[in-house]
Formats: C-alpha cells, sequence, structure tokens
C-alpha cells in the first residue's frame, strides 16, 4: 500500500509563524491561528442562522476555516503589506497559492481528493460560507492586535487600528452581532472575565 503525505503536510502548520515583520509578545503559528478562525467562522454561522434566518452549515464552516491556510505549509506566510502590495503580486501570490493546493491534493489517495478540493479550489457552493471565513480571518488578526497591545506592545498598535477599519468595513450582520456581544471581552483581563 502507498503512504501519503497530506496529512504530515497540514501537521507543519505549527511551524509556519505569522506576523514575521513585527515584533511580537506572543508568537502565533498558522496552526494556532487557523483554530482561532475556525471557532470564530463557526460562531458568525451560528449567529447568522439564529439571529438572522440563514441556513448556514456551521461545522462546514469550522472545517473550511481549519484548512483557509493550509498551502502555506509550502509557500510560507507572505506578509501583507507584500501580499497586497498591487494587483499584480496578489494576483501572482493568488496562482501560487493555486499551485501550492494541487500539490497538497495530490498527497492523498484518489478517493479522498474530492472531500479536500473545496478547501483549495473554492466551489459556488460554499461562497457565503468563505464569507463568514474571511470576516473571521479578519477578526482573528484584529483579536491578535489587542492581545499584542494589551501586553504593551507598541509595535501592533497601528495594525490594530488598520484591523478594527477593516472590521467596520465588513458588511455581514453576523459581524456585526459579535463585535456588539463578544469582541469587548477580548480587552480584558482574566480577572475582569471571572469577576
Amino acid at each position: 500500500m502507498e503512504n501519503y503525505n497530506f496529512f504530515a503536510m497540514v501537521n507543519r502548520m505549527k511551524l509556519i509563524d505569522r506576523w514575521a515583520l513585527m515584533q511580537n509578545t506572543s508568537k502565533e503559528n498558522i496552526a494556532e491561528h487557523s483554530h482561532s478562525v475556525a471557532v470564530i467562522a463557526h460562531a458568525l454561522a451560528l449567529i447568522g442562522n439564529k439571529e438572522f434566518g440563514k441556513s448556514y452549515n456551521a461545522e462546514r464552516a469550522a472545517v473550511l476555516a481549519l484548512y483557509h491556510d493550509t498551502t502555506e505549509v509550502i509557500t510560507g506566510d507572505m506578509p501583507t503589506p507584500v501580499k497586497y502590495y498591487n494587483d499584480e503580486i496578489k494576483n501572482v501570490y493568488k496562482d501560487i497559492e493555486h499551485i501550492a493546493g494541487e500539490r497538497l491534493l495530490k498527497m492523498l489517495p484518489e478517493d479522498y481528493k474530492s472531500d479536500y478540493s473545496a478547501f483549495f479550489e473554492k466551489k459556488e457552493e460554499d461562497e457565503a460560507l468563505w464569507k463568514l471565513v474571511k470576516a473571521a480571518d479578519k477578526i482573528s488578526a484584529l483579536i491578535k492586535c489587542i492581545e499584542e497591545t494589551r501586553m504593551g506592545n507598541r509595535e501592533f498598535e497601528i495594525a490594530l487600528k488598520a484591523q478594527e477599519e477593516k472590521i467596520e468595513k465588513i458588511n455581514l450582520p453576523e459581524v456585526e452581532f459579535f463585535k456588539k456581544h463578544f469582541l469587548d471581552a477580548y480587552y480584558l483581563t482574566l480577572d475582569e472575565h471571572t469577576k
């Protein structure tokens, strides 16, 4: 029987650090980040279902989020100022991510590829869920900035403001609800949480 490398490669997500250009008080890798995004995407889907009459598959949103940065085990984490510097770089990087996704899929048995392909080749039926994942990704980045600035790390002050502005521009009622009811808690200390 043939051996396959897919899950061993996914396991390497813990080796890819985020925020590489910035001084961090606490390192964050893409495995930790993906967990955070999955938790938030799942919550956004549930919020949509319970508060706004949507019919999201919350579990699928969480799984899409778990895999949303997996190609970075091949590409590394490209810093945002570089990745989005201009449209040409952004488009080339998307092509690189696509190739990385194809490489990862080749590391699976043939019978499994269709189960994992949606994580690397976005399907139309998942479009609404990918919007939630993208919003969750931005919320997770904001949370990282909140944590760093709470620890006195001035390196993240501008990034915090930029992430807050990005969150303000997301036009999803689920995000508004999350901001109103859950986001302020990330600014609190442990003692304030347990009062």
